[in-house]
């Protein structure tokens, strides 16, 4: 059959494709069999060659897994279709529409592809989706733009995702570069599988792997693996990552990035879907993750700015505004689970005379030292820099001995950095306030007595 009259009666870009099916039913070799006078401009000026007829597709057009599904969909199942999709790394987004055309060839299969160029992104067709994923995709974003409680209404949200999708499990992982792990921010799954990632070393390890993931998906927007055929893909791609998806028994997969303003936060990660559904799947998803990310964007920055609202940046411990934040908590709270309140006031004797004879620069480093003392001795703790050179340390739930062996512990520090230091242990009726005043009243009395065995560094 002759498919270059038909082509050139389009006044947009088109082509007629061509499938090679297996006697098992997988698709093989995918051709461009032609395309109108508008494809074939289009082509030559991207790849800078003459086009040729009957060619393979990916010597035209992106080599993409979820394209040569929606191909074989079209051409061999003969199913219309349309979808919406970001080429990243063409750094454009484009419509497309393959329709299914007659074939006089047995084990083949042909469709009529044609699409639309833009560079940036067209809302009504990001948004043109069935009614039923529409309200899906609708109901997760309201749930995540009118919580008070985000971290409550990811793992809601995730549920909503492996809804959508029929999988076993759902995963909203985030990238932490800094610390070099991931992070699970939404899980969902069904009764009966084991927990994922539950901890730190196991989320260390994924955090290498998921490295990887950006060369697998190799530029697509996604990737969804239905079948053998799509995991022996991710086998030859990635094969660390095969052999992982084995050893949990993962048979299909969708992998999304969840991106904002070009930067990688994280992926939602769906693991044994209903793979029947899988274009139903990638609309639904590629849409979600549009607003997902955005809210996860949101909810880093305003966590970013709350820790920078109550840790002191020099030391790392938390800050003065913590402090107050807490101790009126406290004071209001009846703190029915705290048995025991022990309080620590210290004051770095000595960090003026560091500061005059070696310069503001080493006096940091001072009391960067001290927190880092600090931090050792009172490990699972609040401490807290109350102002200056002073510290606090708010211990609960500790007997007495063990609060008392880790005052020893400051003591026996003095010979590196020199403490004044004050306590107060409370059981029973415990009053915050009460505490802190007692434990500053030492402070300043064992901080006194220091000047008076050295009165020449009163001054220093």
């Amino acid at each position: 059959m002759d498919y270059r009259e038909l082509v050139e009666q389009y006044r947009c870009k088109a082509c007629v494709l061509s499938v090679d099916v297996n006697p098992d039913e997988t698709y093989g070799n995918i051709r461009v069999v032609t395309g109108n006078t508008l494809f074939k401009e289009d082509i030559e000026a991207l790849t800078r060659h003459p086009f040729v007829d009957n060619t393979p597709y990916e010597l035209s057009l992106p080599k993409d897994m979820n394209f040569e599904d929606f191909i074989y969909r079209s051409a061999v199942l003969h199913q219309p279709l349309h979808t919406y999709v970001n080429l990243e790394q063409m750094g454009v987004w484009v419509e497309m529409y393959l329709l299914p055309l007659g074939s006089d060839q047995e084990n083949k299969g042909f469709c009529l592809y044609t699409y639309v160029v833009s560079e940036k992104i067209n809302e009504s067709s990001m948004s043109d989706l069935a009614p039923d994923t529409s309200s899906a995709v609708l109901k997760s974003c309201i749930r995540l733009r009118g919580t008070d409680d985000f971290e409550t209404t990811i793992n809601e949200v995730a549920a909503d995702i492996r809804s959508i999708c029929g999988a076993s499990r759902c995963t909203i992982l985030t990238i932490d570069e800094e610390n070099e792990i991931c992070g699970i921010l939404g899980n969902s799954h069904l009764p009966g599988f084991h927990p994922f990632l539950t901890n730190v070393l196991a989320r260390k390890e994924f955090y290498k792997l998921m490295l990887t993931f950006e060369d697998t998906l190799a530029g697509s927007s996604c990737l969804i693996a239905k079948n053998e055929q799509d995991m022996l893909v991710i086998k030859e791609r990635n094969p660390e990552w095969y052999e992982s998806l084995q050893e949990h028994n993962v048979d299909s997969l969708v992998i999304f990035p969840l991106k904002y303003n070009g930067r990688l936060l994280g992926y939602i990660w769906v693991t044994n879907f209903e793979v029947e559904n899988a274009v139903k799947i990638k609309e639904a998803l590629e849409l979600t993750t549009f607003f997902v990310g955005s809210e996860i964007a949101n909810y880093q920055l305003l966590s970013r700015l709350e820790t920078l609202s109550t840790i002191d940046i020099l030391t790392g411990t938390l800050n003065r505004n913590a402090m107050n934040n807490r101790v009126d908590h406290f004071h209001a709270q009846e703190n029915e689970t705290v048995r025991t309140l022990g309080i620590v006031f210290t004051d770095l004797n000595g960090l003026k005379m560091v500061n005059d004879n070696s310069g503001h620069s080493e006096g940091d480093h001072f009391l960067k030292k001290a927190a880092a003392q600090l931090r050792q001795i009172f490990v699972d703790d609040e401490i807290y820099r109350a102002g200056g050179d002073e510290f606090m340390v708010l211990v609960l739930n500790n007997t007495r001995e063990e609060f008392e062996e880790k005052i020893k512990e400051v003591a026996d520090a003095q010979s590196r950095i020199n403490f004044a230091f004050g306590t107060c242990f409370e059981e029973n009726d415990i009053d915050i306030r009460r505490a802190l005043r007692k434990a500053d009243e030492v402070m300043y009395k064992d901080k006194n007595e220091y000047y008076q065995e050295h009165p020449d560094l009163k001054y220093r």
